[in-house]
């Protein structure tokens, strides 16, 4: 099992290259913007510097806890098996769905995600944008697998398996993919989560299948070309302003907070509420900071 991860870990890697190489190609030819999405693609890679870092703490703890609570805790073990992997595989894509809808619904959770979809340029790069705390929530959602009797790396495989699958779909190089669409996380569809006009924000947030943002109402087909990037202005390459972009303002309603009810509200409640007082007479600002 643990190849197997390096494998799809090598291979989603191989595919990031390779598109992001045609991507820069074809910038280049039509002349496009090519140095301001050259910049933009180093601030999408740069979050690696610190998203790895965290990983190396955030994976060693998940792999103990995990561990721990199947030889300790599962009451039954479900035996490792190609159909019980594949099974494995659909629920963790299912738990992904739910992980992902969350983090844009938690403003504490949104403060890391918005690192991913703060690019102004949609391209494969954006397919290695990570904030650093976005590893421990999801090891914390995909805890019950293990509960439940799921092998711990059978696990891990299917959170690696519906990362790897999200590498070739951060592209505008592949339209519309026909009846495809109607069931899997195709880039046609996820060009749409990226967007940041009113009828694209928080719409297909499926990993593999994007039959989950059918059956929950979250679905939304490409219509017009998106606009990327958040719903706020921000525009910066800068790498330390990418990874944090989103921090400075949540320490700042925190420390404006008068109650501790308020204080839970902008920790928990959606990306741009506020307390009564502060939006009498003023329509809250959208999902999506």
């Amino acid at each position: 099992m643990e190849h197997l991860m390096a494998q799809m870990d090598t291979l989603s890697l191989l595919v990031g290259v390779a598109l992001l190489s045609v991507e820069t190609l074809w910038d280049l030819i039509r002349w496009h913007r090519p140095g301001q999405r050259l910049l933009e693609s180093l601030a999408s890679l740069s979050t690696q510097i610190p998203y790895v870092a965290g990983e190396l703490l955030f994976t060693t703890a998940a792999v103990f806890v995990y561990f721990t609570v199947y030889e300790l805790v599962t009451p039954v073990t479900i035996p490792v098996t190609l159909g019980t992997v594949i099974l494995a595989l659909i629920v963790a894509d299912f738990v992904y769905y739910w992980e992902h809808r969350v983090a844009h619904e938690v403003r504490l959770l949104w403060v890391s995600h918005a690192v991913h979809h703060s690019a102004r340029e949609m391209n494969t790069a954006v397919a290695f944008r990570f904030g650093i705390f976005e590893s421990p929530w999801a090891a914390l959602v995909h805890l019950p697998l293990v509960l439940i009797g799921f092998h711990p790396l059978v696990v891990f495989a299917g959170q690696v398996a519906v990362l790897a699958y999200q590498t070739w779909i951060h592209t505008e190089l592949i339209g519309r993919l026909g009846p495809l669409e109607r069931i899997f996380n195709t880039p046609s569809n996820h060009r749409v989560h990226h967007g940041c006009d009113a009828k694209y924000l928080d719409k297909n947030y499926g990993g593999i299948l994007i039959v989950w943002d059918r059956i929950f109402g979250t679905y939304q087909a490409e219509e017009e070309r998106p606009r990327y990037g958040l719903a706020r202005d921000f525009d910066s390459v800068n790498p330390l302003k990418v990874w944090f972009s989103e921090f400075p303002a949540l320490f700042r309603d925190l420390a404006a907070a008068r109650s501790l009810s308020e204080g839970f509200g902008y920790l928990f409640r959606r990306p741009g509420w506020r307390p009564p007082a502060a939006r009498r007479g003023l329509s809250e600002a959208p999902r999506r900071s």
